[in-house]
């Protein structure tokens, strides 16, 4: 007699990559990068490690493509937000910042930018690559977010290069908290009226200065 309940690998051999790259995420979060098996993620996944090599060559390029299927997109989101806006540049930084805390400073990939900050002397062919498909991606949008301030008069003039850094730090050590809470001692849920704060005291200190 045959047994009725087979490993989840059994029952489905095949796997989509996106839960394949699920599973990968998740476990990059909790343990890094240097300490996640190919053998974790595939059981992670319910399937064999073979049928994982079948979409990805390694953890390397597992890893690129959980950032490429996950951050990539909402940072094309945001680009065609900025494009599209007709409000006020205020609105927009507003909307932007708010957006991109949904999709990634709630969700696991939140967990990234502290992994990287860890791993990154170790990895640095994936430090680069972050840089370039993540960082550097990010900071141009910012950065054509505040031009279109001063542009219209909206906000003084800045060095964008220097001020651009200077405002995605803050929301970058908000993604790390969550994943650093017995260092920081911030509950999860104080984390929106963080947020909030930053948003004003950024935009006010953007902004023209009277007499």
């Amino acid at each position: 007699m045959s047994c009725p309940f087979k490993p989840k690998w059994e029952r489905r051999k095949e796997a989509r990559p996106q839960e394949l790259l699920a599973a990968a995420l998740n476990l990059f979060v909790e343990r890094g990068f240097a300490a996640t098996r190919l053998d974790d993620v595939a059981k992670a996944a319910g399937v064999s490690k073979g049928t994982l090599y079948l979409y990805f060559s390694s953890k390397e390029d597992l890893f690129k493509a959980v950032v490429r299927e996950n951050i990539v997109p909402l940072l094309g989101e945001a680009e065609g937000m900025i494009t599209a806006f007709e409000g006020n540049t205020e609105s927009l930084f507003r909307e932007l910042t708010l957006s991109w805390w949904r999709n990634a400073g709630e969700t696991k990939l939140s967990g990234l930018p502290k992994l990287m900050m860890g791993e990154a002397g170790n990895f640095p062919e994936l430090a680069r690559f972050y840089q370039d498909e993540v960082i550097a991606r990010g900071e141009a949008l910012l950065a054509t977010v505040l031009a279109r301030g001063m542009q219209r008069g909206e906000i003084r003039n800045i060095d964008l290069e220097i001020d651009t850094r200077l405002l995605i730090a803050p929301v970058i050590m908000m993604m790390m908290w969550k994943h650093s809470s017995c260092v920081c001692q911030i509950e999860p849920e104080k984390l929106n009226v963080y947020l909030e704060h930053y948003i004003q005291m950024a935009w006010n200190s953007l902004l023209i200065r009277q007499g």
